[in-house]
């Protein structure tokens, strides 16, 4: 009897022994999750545990030099989402024909985003109020409470379609600024998001009954251009006149600046392009064969159709810098304007013994005064504007 009641204490403490270890490795793993991991866990379970529902921002008005005049503009509208799990299985078919028929979406797809069991799937982006009133009436009427989520959304509208679109830019689907202004500024522009937050378990459903927090957005900052519309306006209309009719296959560009600020009062290129509708194609001969063409092909020509050659594109001033060299000739004293007979043109000038000719070097110019000069665009005559004491030779 001895024996067995020693074997049976030995088993008891051999017992005890593994289930004080036991309660020493648990609160050893109980403390290490506690305050090692706590905050790693505490955050994912803050994320897993709330479902968020971003706000777009109101983007900023971009307005022209006088301040008044709107170029680009975000307008209200909203965005569709669902939580397809919180849908009854009775509803779903119901709910996904409703938004094909409302907005015009592929019955299928839109379904098989209703069936999914995930916590949240966007329906559509930035569709006017009228449509999603619409929405609302029907879920009212089918007495659909859960699952559909109607959020204000911004929409970007340039007020009038193609002016100085190579200037202003334009945005992508999510209120981004992809070209132009619209890019360059769209750290100011873009403002900040706001969020729709509650406290959901896995199905989407609410845990609390605080309901949800609504974080607003932060609406971007506006923008002054030192584009005047009127004189970008008439810009536009000249040049295209200017490059039909002298039939210019590569466009034209006009900058115009206040010589005294160095603000671009108007900046055009031609052919432009509608804003509203960037990615569609611009001229007609790209409408003929804009289904023929291949993907990569598209965003060449896109590419090309966006393309600013006022700023991006090199060019020899030429011609246009005679104007600067009579400016400078007229303020210092060395020339007058209308002296009749005061320049020859014989047709080139030597120059550290090379000749430089005039376009017209077949037929020479003869006398001219500078105003005729410039309007013959004469080289010789302006290459030859130099002090008195300075000599060159005429050919």
């Amino acid at each position: 009897m001895l024996e067995v009641a020693l074997k049976r204490n030995r088993r008891i403490k051999k017992s005890l022994f593994i289930v004080f270890a036991l309660f020493v490795l648990l609160t050893a793993r109980i403390g290490f999750i506690q305050f090692v991991q706590g905050e790693e866990l505490q955050t994912k379970a803050y994320v897993q545990q709330t479902m968020d529902r971003n706000i777009n921002p109101k983007r900023g008005t971009i307005f022209d030099a006088t301040g008044k005049v709107v170029l680009a503009m975000s307008a209200t509208v909203e965005t569709v989402t669902i939580n397809p799990t919180n849908i009854a299985k009775e509803n779903k078919e119901k709910v996904a024909r409703e938004f094909a028929n409302i907005f015009n979406l592929d019955y299928e797809t839109t379904l098989k985003k209703v069936e999914k069991r995930s916590s949240i799937e966007t329906i559509v982006k930035r569709v006017d109020k009228d449509k999603t009133n619409q929405l609302r009436e029907w879920l009212e009427k089918n007495e659909i409470t859960n699952g559909v989520n109607i959020d204000e959304d911004t929409k970007r509208y340039y007020p009038y379609n193609s002016l100085a679109s190579h200037v202003i830019g334009f945005c992508g689907t999510d209120n981004q600024g992809l070209d132009g202004i619209e890019l360059t500024y769209d750290s100011d522009l873009k403002g900040e998001k706001g969020k729709i937050a509650k406290i959901a378990d896995g199905k989407g459903g609410g845990l609390l009954d605080e309901g949800e927090e609504y974080t607003p957005a932060i609406q971007g900052k506006d923008l002054v251009l030192s584009i005047n519309m009127s004189a970008q306006a008439i810009v536009e209309k000249y040049l295209k006149e200017a490059c039909i009719d002298n039939k210019c296959t590569d466009g034209g560009s006009i900058l115009v600046m206040n010589p005294k600020t160095g603000d671009i009062i108007a900046m055009a290129n031609y052919p432009d392009y509608n804003l509203n509708e960037p990615f569609e194609p611009n001229t007609d001969e790209l409408k003929q064969v804009w289904e023929t063409l291949s993907t990569g092909e598209k965003n060449t020509a896109r590419q090309k159709t966006w393309r600013n050659k006022a700023i991006a594109d090199s060019y020899e001033p030429g011609s246009v810098f005679k104007l600067l060299t009579a400016s400078a000739a007229i303020e210092e004293g060395i020339a007058t304007t209308d002296k009749e007979g005061a320049y020859n043109c014989g047709g080139g000038i030597e120059v550290g013994g090379v000749r430089i000719r005039c376009w017209r070097y077949y037929r020479p110019h003869g006398m001219q005064s500078l105003r005729q000069a410039l309007m013959n665009s004469c080289n010789p005559v302006f290459i030859g504007l130099r002090p008195k004491d300075r000599k060159t030779k005429v050919l």
